[in-house]
Formats: C-alpha cells, structure tokens, sequence
C-alpha cells in the first residue's frame, strides 16, 4: 500500500439497513475493525435505505475525510438486485456532485472459503438441544 492510498483512497461499507438499531451498529463494528487492519484509511459506513447515514451521507463523510478516490464495498453475501442496480444507483446520484472523486463498487462477500469456514465456527458452537 502506498502512502497516496492511505491518504486519498476510502472505504465505504454499504448494507442494507434495518429499523433494528443493534443491526445497524454491526456495521459501525465491522468498520472498527476494518480500520484497526488498516490504519490511517479512512473507513466510513452507509445503510442502503431505512436508516442513517444513507449512501450519500457516506459519500459526503469520505470526501471530507479528503477521499479523492471511494471504494464502495456492499456488504452483502449475494449478488443481487440491491449490489446490481439499487446500491450502483444510489451511489451515481451521491457522486454527481463530486465530478473528479473516483468512485469504485466491489464485489459483494459472495463465496469465499473464510466465509465458510465462519460457516462451520458457528455451526459448531450452535448449542444442543
């Protein structure tokens, strides 16, 4: 990683978003940790719909963090309509003010072997009736 990465690239981690306060500070966790991995990137959460920060609010918070450069990673294990078309949408409208920041959208989880090895961790340590 190069030290113009640390400064000028962010990271936006998109869900869904849920009425369920406690699901959506999951997200704010996952980011925690993402930025004990990789200190100095700036990090930043948004929920697709339902709560706050939306999608654009998470956009705003990167470029005042001096982002020049967002990688939009939606969190998210398939993909579907919502990583296709809504969050790609969602973050066009949120970018059109900012006609020089570079917006990228990764690939959701998906199939990974880590996650099924999370899989298998949780299925073993299900309790026993």
């Amino acid at each position: 990683m190069q030290d113009r990465d640390v400064d000028t690239r962010a990271i936006l981690i998109v869900d869904h978003g849920s009425r369920r306060a406690e699901a959506n500070e999951l997200l704010e966790s996952v980011a925690d940790a993402l930025r004990q991995r990789i200190p100095g990137r700036t990090v930043h959460i948004a929920h697709m719909e339902i709560a706050e920060p939306t999608i654009e609010q998470g956009i705003d918070a990167c470029v005042a963090s001096g982002a020049r450069e967002v990688v939009v990673h939606p969190y998210f294990l398939g993909d579907g309509n919502h990583t296709r078309h809504s969050i790609p949408s969602l973050v066009a409208a949120a970018t059109r003010r900012y006609p020089d920041l570079l917006v990228t959208i990764s690939e959701p989880l998906g199939l990974h072997p880590k996650l099924v090895d999370v899989i298998l961790e949780r299925v073993e340590s299900a309790p026993r009736h």
